[in-house]
């Protein structure tokens, strides 16, 4: 079956969950009610099993289609173009002040000349593994009540699923009569200035009976696009790629839960890192190391609720570990543990890329960088808003104790390897960032602190990593101790104030890696074989893309360390990598098509966080904008 490129896709959600659109107006990708809960469209990962959601042309022949974001909001429009007319789709999920609204909106209008279109709702619940019968009618089984056919009712066996169909025009079931009992379609004639509408919602949120859909239709759209044009103004970068940095930050705010604080890594699973092969995994998740990245991107543009809140989910885990220091690396978006990973073998995949995996073995992983991460965001966030509480220090406190105690041992390292375990350089290097800024903040508060110990410790930590990470050959630091290989977690060194940007060794190091780990400026995390059947560090087979979070750690390395004119070159051509709203996926493939999860926080931090330090770095050398 033909699926869509990854990048054919824009990005809608409500601030608890997202749906991807492709370009040909097909939603197909959907999980409700959360972002980690399970799918109800999935086409893009099974295009028979998944169910979708799509308004195109009856006749493609001659039609072009084109997508934006209405300006500053993450509402898209799709317009559907040929020479007997233009259509407009607008998808939205509503962001209300009057509390949650679970829905997808779908508002058809048509600018000009007339035309043919089809509504397809096709859900298919819990990963495509629930059967489903859907009824027109206002209570499911009366197709002649009172709401004449503008809404469908879908059952999962004898019960009531979670979602229903509101429109402004008549529904069918099975409009096709080719026995697909669980899929709703409609067919309308449009010409200039008709509109139709389209409420996809939950049953135990849908506003009440007497509240016209039209009226919803229009007060939900003013609101959304208000939330978010207000959200957007509150941005303090007036830099020169303020298009780009915004959309990157109204990305990293959709994948934020407005109810938990979480901030997840990307908003789908499944999708490959390298297609037919088995890299696939589940971004929907909570990472404390992407979290904390995300967060300190959001306070340097200004943004400082994303980070309390953050910070208040992150207290929230550190009362629920057990052990009281050591957070386990990702979290489901309510705080819950993640308990290992499940092979949905009923899936194809995307374009026959299994196994389809739900949930993440990572969780439970030995990953040292974690307690750096989460501490810097605590420092960051301390620099912008009120002194840790004294039982925010506590915890801290534990954790930094038993830092104190356990960095010195092999574990699965940032990447989360699926090989044997080594002393990774990012375990130490984030080791050693958290015993610095828990010193610095200790300092700043005359809180009480093991001082002595953990000064003792950072420098133990910082002899280790220049003594025996140190490649005498190669000239630059290496993956883990006792190695000869590279990897783009270097790039942390500097940014993370570990070395100086002028510095010799790193400055040698930062030559490596653009020899050894980058084509072009688009950077590899780590050197991996060309054979799908071969062997690597990460003990799993075939290769993946350049990874867009390091390729944009590059540019600012280089920028911070003077080249800023092979800097701007660099960050100029990633943007060209971007898809056609402004998106990234995780990795880039030899062919420069999106890999990987989408939209992807850590590319999209590091996109912003490269805007920045370029800025700065144009400006101290007096370059014209």
């Amino acid at each position: 079956m033909s699926y869509p490129d990854i990048g054919s896709h824009g990005v809608i959600g409500n601030l608890r969950t997202t749906a991807l659109v492709c370009t040909d107006g097909t939603i197909d990708f959907f999980c409700f009610p959360r972002f980690d809960s399970p799918s109800v469209f999935l086409s893009l990962l099974d295009a028979r099993r998944g169910g979708r959601f799509s308004i195109r042309p009856m006749d493609l022949a001659g039609t072009h289609t084109r997508q934006m974001y209405l300006p500053d909001t993450n509402v898209l429009l799709t317009r559907h173009m040929s020479a007997e007319g233009m259509i407009e789709v607008i998808d939205y999920m509503p962001v209300r002040k009057n509390g949650p609204q679970s829905a997808l909106v779908r508002r058809v209008r048509c600018i000009r000349g007339t035309q043919r279109f089809e509504m397809r709702c096709e859900p298919r619940f819990d990963y495509g593994r629930a059967d489903c019968e859907a009824h027109v009618g206002n209570d499911g089984n009366d197709s002649d009540s009172r709401d004449d056919g503008l809404r469908a009712t879908f059952l999962i066996g004898a019960s009531p699923g979670p979602m229903q169909l509101r429109s402004t025009v008549p529904l069918q079931v099975d409009p096709d009569g080719t026995g697909a009992v669980g899929t709703v379609g409609a067919v309308m004639d449009l010409k200039a200035g008709d509109e139709v509408g389209f409420v996809f919602e939950c049953v135990i949120e849908r506003p009440t009976d007497d509240e016209d859909l039209h009226a919803f239709l229009e007060a939900s759209f003013t609101e959304t696009v208000a939330y978010w044009q207000a959200w957007s103004a509150r941005s303090s970068y007036r830099g020169r790629w303020r298009e780009i940095v915004l959309r990157s930050a109204l990305i990293l705010k959709l994948l934020s839960s407005a109810e938990h604080g979480a901030i997840i890594g990307a908003a789908t699973f499944g999708l490959p890192e390298h297609v037919g092969g088995v890299r696939n995994w589940d971004y929907r998740y909570c990472w404390i190391r992407d979290a904390a990245f995300t967060v300190h991107a959001l306070l340097r543009l200004g943004y400082t609720e994303e980070a309390d809140r953050f910070i208040g989910w992150a207290k929230g885990r550190a009362d629920d570990d057990e052990d009281g220091a050591r957070p386990q690396v990702l979290y489901a978006v309510d705080g819950s543990r993640v308990d290992g990973e499940i092979e949905l073998d009923h899936l194809s995949g995307y374009r026959d890329s299994r196994p389809v995996r739900v949930g993440n073995a990572a969780a439970t992983q030995l990953q040292l960088d974690v307690v750096g991460e989460l501490v810097d965001a605590m420092y960051l966030a301390d620099k912008h808003g009120p002194a840790p509480s004294i039982d925010v220090w506590r915890r801290l406190t534990a954790r930094i104790d038993w830092l104190c105690e356990h960095w010195d041992q092999p574990d699965d390292g940032i990447w989360e390897m699926r090989g044997e375990r080594r002393d990774f350089l990012s375990g130490r290097l984030l080791s050693w960032v958290a015993l610095d800024r828990a010193l610095r903040m200790s300092k700043r508060y005359a809180r009480p602190a093991p001082v002595l110990r953990w000064v003792e410790t950072r420098d133990a930590i910082a002899s280790q990593i220049i003594d025996e990470f140190w490649h005498p050959g190669k000239q630059a630091f290496v993956q883990y101790r006792g190695g000869d290989t590279l990897d783009a977690v270097v790039l942390l060194m500097p940014m993370v104030k570990f070395i100086g940007s002028s510095d010799p060794r790193w400055l040698s190091t930062l030559d490596a890696v653009g020899r050894e780990l980058s084509v072009d400026g688009l950077v590899a995390r780590y050197t991996t074989a060309d054979g799908v059947d071969a062997d690597n560090l990460d003990g799993l087979h075939g290769q993946e893309g350049a990874f867009m979070a390091c390729s944009f750690w590059y540019v600012e390395c280089l920028a911070t360390a003077g080249r800023v004119d092979e800097a701007r070159l660099h960050f100029d051509k990633m943007l060209t990598y971007a898809n056609h709203l402004g998106l990234y996926a995780e990795e880039i493939g030899r062919g420069g098509e999106h890999l990987g999860n989408f939209p992807q926080a850590l590319t999209h931090l590091a996109l912003i966080s490269a805007a920045l330090a370029l800025d700065g770095a144009l400006e101290r050398g007096g370059a014209a904008s």
